[in-house]
């Protein structure tokens, strides 16, 4: 009985390190097996709406399907079993977005609503956001986020500014064209002030008064001012919160992402890989 238990804990020691290990070439290789994993499934997800495409190979696409559902499902139980807390992990983001990613093939026994399960399953993408989490991202990842913080407080300005020029433009559109122009209500207005703003242009609700078509004029030059502005707070505080470059940081291990190395360091203090 012990020999089985102690088989049995190696093997999930050594399948916690391939799943939630980046530091060996097993590990890798499961992350890129995954990558290419969801990739397949939301071409599947995809392909399965054409409707041309999906008469001609329906039955080999439900089987590509099932397989990558199986898949899915081993590993959303070996993610279980393998860690300490497994409830940690049912109840976070990703365990949630991993349980999303097996629920559609089964519940389609059970509840009919194919295009409801199309949507849910392309939801696996979310997947992708673990990228962020390896250890070569890792450390970019968290520049970016600092920088979208600092940037919040004036970004959230820009938006109250953006919201209430939306609210005096479109009312006084409405004032102007009025409802004989398409420009029925304030929203209408409104709408109409938003798709200009934002240089989308759809065309559907036009000024046809001169008054009105010179306000239009004006809003479309001030639209490719306001969409340079999110970005440039955002660069500035990306610009000014980048990290400084130190001796001891001039080195970057590209298997673990550790960058506290000396400049004529030839391994990884923290992983051992060669420099």
């Amino acid at each position: 009985m012990s020999e089985i238990k102690s088989k049995y804990e190696v093997f999930k020691q050594k399948t916690h390190i391939i799943i939630y290990g980046t530091n060996t070439v097993a590990g890798r290789l499961f992350d890129l097996f995954l990558l290419g994993l969801i990739v397949l499934s939301v071409l599947v997800v995809m392909l399965e709406t054409v409707k041309s495409f999906d008469a001609k190979y329906h039955s080999y696409l439900v089987l590509l399907e099932w397989i990558i559902t199986i898949c899915f499902t081993i590993e959303y139980i070996l993610r279980i079993i393998t860690i300490k807390k497994p409830i940690n992990y049912i109840l976070s983001f990703y365990g949630i977005i991993d349980l999303i990613a097996v629920l559609p093939m089964y519940l389609s026994f059970f509840i009919s609503g194919t295009s409801v399960f199309a949507v849910i399953r392309a939801l696996r993408l979310l997947r992708l956001f673990k990228i962020v989490n390896h250890p070569q991202f890792n450390h970019h990842s968290l520049h970016l986020k600092e920088s979208l913080i600092a940037s919040k407080g004036k970004i959230l300005i820009f938006m109250y500014f953006m919201f209430i020029s939306t609210i005096i433009i479109g009312s006084v559109m409405y004032v102007i064209e009025g409802e004989e122009s398409g420009f029925t209500s304030i929203p209408t207005g409104i709408y109409w002030a938003i798709v200009t703003l934002t240089t989308v242009g759809y065309g559907d609700i036009s000024p046809v008064t001169p008054l009105g078509q010179f306000l239009a004029s004006f809003v479309m030059i001030m639209g490719y001012g306001i969409i340079a502005v999110p970005t440039g707070i955002v660069s500035a505080e990306f610009a000014k919160n980048k990290p400084q470059i130190k001796e001891s940081e001039t080195k970057v291990c590209q298997n673990c992402g550790s960058h506290e190395h000396y400049a004529k360091a030839k391994f990884c203090q923290d992983c051992g890989h060669k420099l």
